[in-house]
C-alpha cells in the first residue's frame, strides 16, 4: 500500500548559543543535514560559531535579518522556550506569522519533555515538515535551554524513526496477506482503509485541508484504483460512488478521489490533531 511519509530532511537554526545550538548538535548526532543563516562574521554571544556547523553568513551582522531568512527558507518553525516569548524568540514568531509558515510553540512551563517531543513529532507529520527551523532562547537568557531542546529534538527524531520502522513492518505484513475481495460500496472501502492505515497515516490525512487531498491522487489514489479493482471494472463500487456523488457516471479517477474524501470526513471526526499553542 502506498505510504504517506513525513520526515525531517534538514534542520536549520541561527547558530546562537542555547536552543539554536542544541538543534544543530542533534542533527550532527543523527547525521541529518543541517544549516541555516548566521550574521556576518558568524557572530554569537560567545564569539564566532565553530566551522563544524555549516551555516551561511548573511551579508549583514543583523540578528533580525538572519532570523527572518531562516523562517523563509524552512517549511515550519519550532520555538521551544519557557513562559511568554521575548526578544529573538518572539521576533521569530512574528516572522513566521508574517510569512505564513507553519509554527509550533512549546512552553516548557506547561509541558514535559516527553509530551513536548510527541507533540512536535505529530506536528511535523501532520504538516509534512521536511526542512525544520528551530528557535528559542540563547544560553545567557536560559542556561538550561540547551539541554531541554537537545532532549526534545533527540526524542522527536527517535519517535519519527520508530514510526517509520513500524510503518514499514506493517506495510510488509499487509503485502504478505492473502488478497481480500474488493469492496462493493464506498462505506466498505472506507472501512477497509480505516483498518489498513497506520495511526500516523490517519492523523496525517485527518489534518489535511480538503483542498490538499488532491496531492494523494497519484499515490494513495492509485492504490485504491488498483486494490479495489476500479480499473478492472468494479461496477458495484462505481455505482456506490455515483450514488454518493449524485451523478449517473463517475470515472475511476473520480471514484478514488471520492473514496479518499469520504475517508477524510470520517478521520476528521476521530483522528484530527488539534494543536494548542
Amino acid at each position: 500500500m502506498a505510504k504517506i511519509e513525513a520526515m525531517i530532511k534538514k534542520i536549520i537554526s541561527g547558530g546562537q548559543t542555547g536552543a539554536d545550538r542544541a538543534a544543530l548538535d542533534v542533527a550532527l548526532k543523527f547525521n541529518i543535514p543541517h544549516g541555516g543563516w548566521i550574521p556576518k562574521g558568524r557572530i554569537t554571544e560567545e564569539g564566532a560559531l565553530p566551522h563544524k556547523y555549516r551555516l551561511q553568513e548573511m551579508p549583514t551582522g543583523s540578528y533580525d535579518a538572519r532570523t527572518e531568512q531562516n523562517v523563509i527558507d524552512s517549511d515550519g518553525t519550532l520555538i521551544i522556550a519557557r513562559g511568554q516569548l521575548t526578544g529573538g524568540s518572539d521576533y521569530t514568531r512574528k516572522m513566521t506569522l508574517k510569512h505564513k509558515k507553519q509554527l509550533l510553540g512549546i512552553d516548557l512551563t506547561q509541558i514535559d519533555h516527553h509530551d513536548a517531543a510527541a507533540l512536535a513529532a505529530a506536528w511535523i507529520r501532520m504538516q509534512r515538515i521536511e526542512l525544520l527551523n528551530v528557535a528559542g532562547p540563547r544560553a545567557s537568557k536560559d542556561p538550561a535551554i540547551y539541554s531541554d531542546v537537545f532532549k526534545i529534538i533527540e526524542n522527536v527524531i527517535k519517535i519519527l524513526k520508530d514510526e517509520e520502522r513500524k510503518s514499514m513492518v506493517n506495510y510488509e505484513q499487509r503485502e504478505e496477506k492473502k488478497p481480500l475481495k474488493p469492496p462493493k460500496t464506498v462505506r466498505e472501502a472506507v472501512d477497509r482503509l480505516m483498518g489498513e492505515l497506520s495511526l500516523k497515516d490517519k492523523t496525517t490525512i485527518a489534518s489535511m485541508a480538503e483542498i490538499e487531498l488532491s496531492t494523494l491522487h497519484n499515490t494513495f489514489g492509485e492504490y485504491i484504483r488498483n486494490e479495489f479493482d476500479l480499473w478492472a471494472g468494479n461496477q458495484d463500487l462505481l455505482t456506490s460512488c455515483c450514488f454518493i456523488a449524485r451523478r449517473d457516471n463517475v470515472s475511476e479517477d473520480e471514484a478514488s478521489s471520492l473514496i479518499i474524501r469520504e475517508l477524510w470526513k470520517r478521520l476528521q471526526k476521530s483522528h484530527k490533531l488539534r494543536i494548542v499553542k
